[in-house]
């Protein structure tokens, strides 16, 4: 594989640079993911295992776009090579370790529309006032309160100073823990669970964590600017023993980290 013909001077440096966080900032179109796509196909061309690679995208789209190129460089992929979305990675994680979060192999994933069902029976329980506690409104709450993984506390102290009066915020904190009662007791996940409740057994099983941090020596992610507090903390989860984490980000836009 010729690096010299394929990338620029700064890309090449960035493929070749393997131990050590990496940092890629560019603007759209700058080839930030052929530079990442390279990189995996250099790693297995060094000789590291596919096995102790994780590549981490946003899309199913993006994903299968990336498995094509890797592929075009290195030829078959490799069956225990790791590329695909945060939600996806997660999901074959969580496959493997059902009954160590009180779940069975017959576990169902609720889409938006069945989580917003579900917060809409809660409600109705609750005998709160429709008009309101509006449907959409509560989910987009608790919809942003997983993202962040927020406990039913720090929900009510984030909105502690918002508009609404008296037990507004505390009856869709109330709202919150119950739906998550209920997605338990229906052996369901939503798909913010899919990351939130991966680093919840990560963090109470550091032996399993322990297992993936030492297979995956290798991370690499795209597009990091688009990464959510639960993906990045999912990420540092992860790189904390080999550390050796390269990420692609958009310099247009901001590189959070919470």
């Amino acid at each position: 594989m010729d690096l010299e013909t394929m990338l620029n001077e700064k890309q090449q440096q960035a493929v070749e640079t393997t131990e050590g966080p990496v940092l890629v900032l560019a603007g759209a179109g700058s080839g930030k993911t052929r530079t990442l796509t390279y990189r995996v196909a250099y790693l297995i061309e060094q000789g590291v295992s596919p096995y102790n690679i994780l590549t981490l995208t946003f899309t199913n789209k993006a994903a299968e776009d990336m498995k094509g190129k890797v592929e075009k460089l290195i030829g078959d992929l490799p069956s225990d090579l790791w590329l695909g979305t945060f939600h996806g990675i997660c999901v074959r994680i969580l496959s493997r370790h059902l009954e160590e979060l009180g779940y069975n192999s017959n576990f169902v994933i609720y889409d938006r529309t069945e989580s917003e069902t579900l917060v809409e029976d809660i409600i109705l329980s609750f005998n709160l006032d429709k008009e309101k506690y509006e449907v959409k409104k509560v989910y987009g709450i608790i919809n942003k309160a997983k993202r962040k993984l927020w406990s039913k506390a720090e929900l009510i102290e984030h909105y502690q100073d918002g508009e609404q009066e008296g037990d507004f915020y505390q009856n869709i904190a109330d709202v919150y823990a119950k739906y998550n009662e209920v997605l338990k007791d229906n052996n369901a996940f939503d798909f913010n669970d899919l990351l939130g409740k991966t680093i919840e057994l990560f963090e109470e099983k550091p032996e399993i964590l322990a297992d993936y941090q030492d297979r995956f020596e290798y991370i690499l992610i795209d597009e990091y600017q688009d990464t959510s507090p639960a993906q990045y903390r999912l990420a540092r989860l992860l790189a904390e023993k080999h550390n050796n984490i390269f990420v692609v980000g958009d310099d247009y836009q901001s590189i959070v980290r919470q």
